[in-house]
């Protein structure tokens, strides 16, 4: 994900940083100002020392956070894991500086051997990690995903499938039969750059 964060972004906020492996890498790279929230306790404890500041507490209108402060929000395998994703990018715009941007990364529902599961061996059996985690409260596909962002009033800037996992010819031969129809079904995730819509934009809608 690091190549979605724009270079010029210097003060960054990591949500569900976890032990800080993304943004401490960030933070290596890049002359950042990076902040965390992880609900994790000894992971948000680990985070405190490769980044400048950890919140081990939810992510919500109740933290303390600055308004209108970072240039970049992440969201990396985070958004599915909430009960309602578009209030928690409507909240996020609130704490963007004017130019600033939302990066995440979002599982792919409609991942190849997802719906193999689903629709040959007919399970959709949760497990610990993957597409089914079972902490997992929203599924997603690449549709629902722009369908999420545009109802939080944020214009999606880029949105690109990755950690492709077949690249073979015989996958090749099924896109191209299909007319492309399977072809976001070899992204685990995907990875999207998004803005806060103009208000003229979202008083036209």
């Amino acid at each position: 994900m690091l190549p979605f964060v724009p270079e010029s972004a210097r003060k960054i906020l990591d949500v569900g940083c976890g032990a800080a492996g993304f943004s401490g890498t960030l933070k290596k790279l890049r002359p950042v100002e990076v902040w965390g929230v992880e609900l994790n306790k000894s992971a948000s404890e680990v985070a405190r020392g490769r980044i400048d500041k950890v919140f081990h507490a939810p992510f919500g209108p109740e933290l303390d956070l600055p308004r209108n402060y970072f240039d970049v929000i992440c969201f990396n395998d985070v958004l599915e894991h909430f009960a309602d994703p578009g209030s928690v990018l409507r909240h996020a715009k609130t704490l963007l500086a004017p130019e600033g941007c939302i990066v995440a990364s979002i599982p792919n529902f409609r991942f190849f051997d997802n719906m193999v599961k689903i629709i040959v061996r007919k399970s959709a059996r949760y497990v610990h990690e993957g597409i089914m985690d079972r902490a997992h409260l929203r599924i997603f596909t690449k549709s629902s995903i722009a369908l999420l962002f545009d109802e939080a009033e944020m214009a999606v800037e880029r949105v690109e499938g990755i950690n492709s996992q077949y690249v073979s010819n015989k996958f090749a031969f099924f896109n191209v039969l299909t007319l492309g129809w399977i072809s976001d079904m070899r992204f685990l995730q995907f990875a999207v750059v998004a803005k806060s819509k103009p208000h003229n934009l979202v008083q036209k809608k």
